[in-house]
């Protein structure tokens, strides 16, 4: 047998050479080629491999939403968004889609729309029933119209208790005959302790910064001077000593006076009442710890709300019930959060929602949104502080569609022209076609 080969064999092995390697080059070198296209073999048997899956395309934004969303990001070349810190986040309830979205994790001070965040997780938390309730007990004994015991007032941070509560009080204390108590009144403010303003708020704030204080008539803290005036006025005679001190569990209940959650939430959103917000945010303390609960009780609780609407409370700080507090920092996605878990909880939005104020009709928003195209078809909440201006709620879009949406403005110099601002993004809202 010979070796040699001829020069035509030598040229028809390097042919058959260069097409091997080739091939062998397409099959373990080349990136464009996926060997996914066949199946491959192994030992007789074709194993199948998996494909990954194709992304699927965001649909293209109908011209309603694109027009919204130019005309947005129009108003956010104002100068005002210059000039100052905004954060803006539009969600569409009825489609479960966000519309516009601008630094909503941006943390900023939000003012009195903090107050949605403790009604909300009032509501939640307390339920929609629940009553704010002070009472009145005694013990003793009662002999020839002489009470020789005590008057006990157990005070559970209505703010609403007013004169006409005070004297239903004093009726029952007639009604038992007395007409001179030989003993003490007693103050019951066990329900909690704590300093008597909310950290950060401002010293010289006088006029905002409200009472923190279980017992209180017509928002005053003068419980006991008004009853014993009140008593005096009825022809009985109160006794000279007023002290603090807990109730025993042997008193004697006289009467009770209570306002519902309902009524309480009406001036905390609608007239953004500083008082009621933090009647409500010691309620949640009170919730936790059923006597001397504080304001880090208080806090808690509302982190345990964040995080079941899937936030992170770590992410925030909350100082207060009401929204005054230097120390408050929010994010409109915290908000957006709280607007869409009340939105899909229809017990909770069928009392959150119309303790809204609405826009040119009532509340902080009488005064705004007066033009004949936005005036009632905005619910929500203001905020409104030094520097500090913010809204967030509800309005309709021209679709007939629901939208929520929230605006944070910080490092405003000039109040009236944040709002104007903020008018003008839910007019975008409320009348894009």
């Amino acid at each position: 047998m010979s070796f040699f080969i001829s020069q035509k064999q030598k040229l028809s092995l390097c042919i058959i050479g260069l097409a091997f390697l080739s091939s062998s080059s397409l099959l373990g070198c080349n990136p464009s080629f996926s060997a996914a296209k066949q199946p491959v073999q192994t030992s007789g048997k074709v194993q199948q491999v998996v494909k990954a899956p194709i992304p699927k395309e965001q649909p293209a934004p109908s011209p309603w939403e694109s027009s919204l969303q130019a005309r947005l990001q129009g108003l956010l070349e104002h100068d005002l968004t210059q000039r100052s810190q905004v954060s803006l986040l539009v969600y569409d309830l009825t489609a479960q889609k966000t519309l516009f979205s601008y630094r909503p994790k941006q943390l900023l001070r939000p003012a009195s729309t903090m107050k949605s965040l403790v009604a909300l997780t009032a509501l939640d938390k307390l339920s929609i029933y629940h009553q704010f309730t002070t009472k009145l007990a005694y013990d003793g004994t009662i002999t020839n119209g002489v009470l020789t015991g005590n008057i006990y007032c157990i005070g559970g941070f209505d703010p609403l208790f007013d004169s006409q509560d005070m004297q239903a009080f004093v009726r029952s204390i007639k009604a038992l005959g007395i007409h001179r108590i030989q003993g003490s009144l007693i103050a019951d403010v066990s329900m909690m302790e704590g300093p008597r303003w909310g950290i950060g708020w401002c010293w010289d704030d006088d006029e905002y910064n409200p009472p923190l204080f279980p017992l209180l008539v017509n928002g005053k803290d003068r419980f006991m001077q008004s009853l014993q005036s009140e008593l005096r006025a009825a022809g009985i005679t109160p006794p000279g000593l007023v002290v603090r001190g807990q109730a025993p569990s042997t008193a004697l209940p006289l009467s009770s006076r209570s306002h519902s959650m309902e009524e309480v939430l009406q001036p905390m959103l609608k007239d953004s009442d500083n008082l009621c917000a933090e009647a409500m945010f010691y309620q949640l303390a009170a919730s936790r710890r059923s006597s001397h609960a504080t304001a880090d009780d208080a806090r808690l609780v509302i982190n345990d709300f964040i995080r079941k609407i899937g936030l992170n409370p770590e992410s925030y700080n909350i100082a207060d019930g009401c929204g005054l507090s230097q120390y408050d920092y929010l994010s409109a996605e915290l908000e957006m959060a709280l607007l869409k878990y009340a939105y899909e909880h229809k017990e909770i939005y069928n009392v959150f929602f119309p303790a809204l104020a609405i826009g040119g009709v009532d509340g902080t928003l009488d005064y705004r949104m007066h033009n004949k195209a936005l005036k009632g078809a905005v619910h929500a909440k203001t905020g409104t502080l030094t520097g500090v201006s913010a809204l967030a709620g509800y309005t309709s879009a021209s679709n007939g569609h629901l939208l929520a949406f929230s605006i944070m403005n910080n490092g405003v110099l000039e109040t009236p022209e944040a709002q104007s601002w903020q008018d003008e993004v839910c007019l975008v809202l409320h009348t894009t076609k």
